[in-house]
């Protein structure tokens, strides 16, 4: 049954991404679309959800909780950081795509797909958990991340200031994530109505995701997907060796069964989107991104019903 209603879920996320692949197709949708949707969506949609969600959520003493639950998303990326860098020394991996090999090995695609695959599977509940992964996850990626992108790059010399790291990492969602916790631990409660728009502007999250991941694919050509050592690295990192780690650090852990679900669905999520973004504005291998970005995006349809099917049996 519980596999059943994994498949519906995700046959829903999949018709939507093909009806973005489609209306691009057609023409109804182009690069201009793409970059209208990512702003929508980060700077309105996702941060006036974050505030709807967590207020409708929780309370002061259940957000303090919440809380020791970063530990598992921290330290498992660092120890999957280490997998993927000792990977890529050990596959030779060309010297302009390492730190793009390293970055796609440890980091996931935690809000675009994550937030909506993981209201999917388990419903509203799940946003907090989706959230405090999401804090990790961004954090690593623009320091860490993207400071070996960087360094595959023709301007890999450059330096990168502590402004625009601190804007990477504080962006609109996290910020309507605190700013949520702040007025939750302030115990201030905002008007129904702001309430209720927040409400109807986080609901544009989920479509608008999957459209703009159907843009994405679109624009990759098929041509170009080649199977190689990397490509097959990759996937396994992503969706092997990643999940695996969250699932033996939370094994012992007293943590809520949800919050270890979340997890592992988020630590077997595809490649960030945004690492192709960061390889074309430092010059490395975009394209090389971009195909990873499609290849596991679209492997992770068969993966993750995989998963809910072990967790009948791992929890």
């Amino acid at each position: 049954m519980i596999i059943f209603h994994t498949i519906e879920s995700i046959f829903s996320i999949v018709l939507m991404i093909i009806t973005g692949y489609v209306l691009t197709g057609k023409g109804w949708f182009n690069e201009e679309a793409s970059q209208l949707f990512s702003r929508i969506i980060t700077n309105v949609a996702l941060p006036t959800y974050m505030i709807w969600n967590l207020m409708n959520t929780f309370n002061k003493d259940g957000l303090l909780h919440l809380a020791t639950g970063l530990i598992v998303p921290y330290s498992s990326m660092f120890v999957c950081y280490a997998v993927g860098y000792a990977v890529s020394k050990l596959l030779r991996v060309k010297s302009n795509r390492q730190g793009t090999f390293r970055s796609m090995f440890f980091v996931s695609n935690t809000i675009f797909i994550g937030l909506p695959v993981n209201l999917a599977l388990f419903g509203e509940q799940s946003v907090p958990y989706v959230l405090l992964y999401y804090i990790a996850n961004t954090s690593l990626f623009w320091t860490i991340g993207a400071s070996g992108i960087r360094n595959d790059g023709a301007s890999g010399k450059d330096k990168v200031s502590a402004v625009e790291v601190i804007k990477k990492v504080f962006s609109p969602p996290l910020l309507g994530f605190l700013l949520a916790m702040v007025l939750i631990l302030c115990d201030i409660s905002l008007p129904q109505f702001i309430l209720d728009t927040c409400k109807y502007l986080g609901s544009m999250t989920t479509p608008l995701s999957m459209l703009f991941i159907g843009i994405a694919i679109y624009g990759v050509k098929l041509s170009n997907i080649k199977v190689s050592r990397d490509m097959l690295a990759i996937l396994l990192g992503r969706f092997v060796i990643s999940p695996l780690i969250v699932m033996a650090i939370t094994y012992a852990m007293p943590l809520p069964l949800l919050m270890k679900k979340v997890f592992i669905i988020q630590a077997m999520l595809p490649v960030m989107t945004q690492t192709s973004i960061v390889a074309k504005s430092y010059q490395g291998d975009a394209e090389y991104a971009a195909i990873m970005t499609t290849v596991t995006t679209i492997a992770s349809i068969v993966v993750i019903p995989g998963y809910m099917l072990i967790f009948q049996y791992y929890f």
